[in-house]
């Protein structure tokens, strides 16, 4: 599709809607907003505005579809598909004044909040009220929930709370049109027509663009126990995991950690851990509650699994500042591996008990093309995050031979019953793989939604499909 320039009379009308000083177009300016987290990807928009009402979106979106401007939203730029790269130029909206805690509900456990508030700032609010709001990803201390909410993002405890789709009840999104509307109701239940809240959360800014959102909060939890264990082999660590779910426990966290990341991390970072030689995978486990006596008798029944999965050791976290070194390994392992070399970072999800098979293929598959992997992740979910090293493989190969590499990684995950994003989402850099998994059919209904959210198709344009 071909798409118009930013003229001067647009641009003038972009500044009248959001003020001068939210308007920018020099090139040191838009470096900000050129990139995000994806490996080093980098496209300039023409223009960013940063508008803080529906209105204004509304009004910019109105310009944009009427000119046939490409639109780009964007919330903090910590995604890794590079859902927020201004592909195509053109405007891109930054939704960083949309930063609002709008309504704390206790009557109703509910939250309304605007899209640009940091996820962590989220849940320390609500937190100081004794609720919960557990969608918790790796970058929360940096990345919006507006960007959450596009990408379907979860973070280590939805595996006991359930993903984002079960907690946003009700959005506001401006349409293409300039049209605002409210997708649901605030309600715990929805059976009135097609659900577009959920159509709206993991659609990467391609439908509307989201300005407010009501969560559903839950009462928080006040006990936790923490238990790292460690194991001789990868396989290993993988085949407990849905050993401890048939159990009949179901942990709070159940996270993914390969030896050669924790290296890293201790490279990287200040983090004290003794490494045992022999040990090459660790499972960090979180069960809480407010029953001590309850979470004792679990962490025993847990420890009694691992034990039939050849697990060497078992650390139990013996005070809050223990817990909070022990996941900081784990939350700082994705910068610890961007640190030391060039990577890509995929993000597969497999049914949990696929888990063994899925982690020996990813290795099989490195030693095939010539490319190291450091793997981690959300396990109680079957979520893995391979990142991919270039390490001493050529740039020729890089270049040229990887994708077959990454190809059989996505071909395998989807023969085990997995699909290619558990949160990540597609945004530019996965769009490729998609027919792996998906049939014409999927493609032909998914642009017949677009066509009719966007019929112009201006609004994040190359994303997906």
């Amino acid at each position: 599709m071909e798409f118009n320039k930013i003229s001067a009379q647009i641009l003038e009308a972009i500044t009248a809607i959001v003020g001068t000083g939210n308007v920018l177009t020099g090139q040191e300016s838009l470096e900000k907003y050129s990139h995000d987290e994806t490996e080093d990807l980098v496209y300039y928009p023409e223009v960013v505005a940063r508008p803080q009402t529906p209105e204004e979106v509304a009004a910019l979106l109105k310009i944009c579809n009427e000119n046939l401007i490409p639109v780009t939203p964007r919330g903090a730029g910590t995604g890794l598909s590079g859902g927020a790269l201004p592909v195509n130029g053109g405007l891109l909206i930054a939704m960083e004044r949309f930063n609002k805690i709008l309504e704390i509900d206790e009557q109703n456990l509910q939250a309304t909040v605007e899209p640009g508030v940091i996820t962590e700032e989220f849940m320390n609010a609500v937190a100081a009220r004794g609720l919960l709001y557990p969608v918790d990803p790796a970058s929360k201390g940096s990345c919006f929930i507006g960007g959450n909410v596009s990408h379907g993002s979860g973070g280590p405890r939805v595996v006991k709370y359930g993903t984002i789709r079960e907690y946003v009840l009700n959005l506001q999104v401006v349409l293409t049109s300039g049209e605002i509307i409210w997708t649901g109701a605030n309600t715990l239940k929805y059976a009135s027509g097609y659900n577009l809240t959920q159509l709206m959360i993991g659609s990467e800014g391609t439908l509307g663009i989201v300005t407010k959102i009501v969560v559903k909060l839950i009462p928080a939890p006040t006990l936790d126990a923490l238990m790292l264990a460690s194991f001789p082999t990868n396989e290993a660590a993988c085949a407990a995991v849905s050993a401890i779910f048939r159990a009949g426990i179901i942990p709070s966290a159940l996270e993914f950690m390969e030896r050669r990341g924790v290296e890293w991390v201790k490279e990287h970072d200040d983090i004290a851990f003794d490494l045992q030689d022999g040990i090459e995978a660790f499972l960090l486990i979180e069960v809480d509650g407010t029953n001590q006596d309850v979470i004792f008798t679990d962490c025993e029944k847990i420890n009694a699994v691992l034990e039939e999965f050849d697990c060497r050791d078992v650390l139990f976290a013996d005070s809050t500042a223990q817990k909070e070194e022990l996941w900081r390994l784990r939350r700082t392992m994705a910068v610890s591996v961007k640190s030391n070399s060039v990577y890509k970072e995929e993000d597969t999800v497999v049914p949990r008990a696929a888990l063994p098979p899925l982690i020996k293929g990813i290795k099989e598959t490195g030693a095939k093309y010539g490319f190291e992997s450091v793997c981690y992740g959300h396990a109680g979910d079957g979520n893995l995050h391979v990142n991919i090293i270039k390490a001493n493989m050529s740039d020729d190969d890089w270049n040229n031979k990887l994708k077959s590499g990454i190809q059989e990684i996505f071909e395998l995950t989807v023969s085990l019953g997995g699909t290619l994003s558990g949160e990540h989402g597609i945004g530019l850099v996965q769009k490729e793989f998609m027919p792996i998994k998906y049939s014409e059919m999927h493609f032909a209904l998914w642009k017949g939604i677009k066509h009719v959210f966007d019929p112009k198709g201006i609004l994040n344009p190359g994303k997906i499909f």
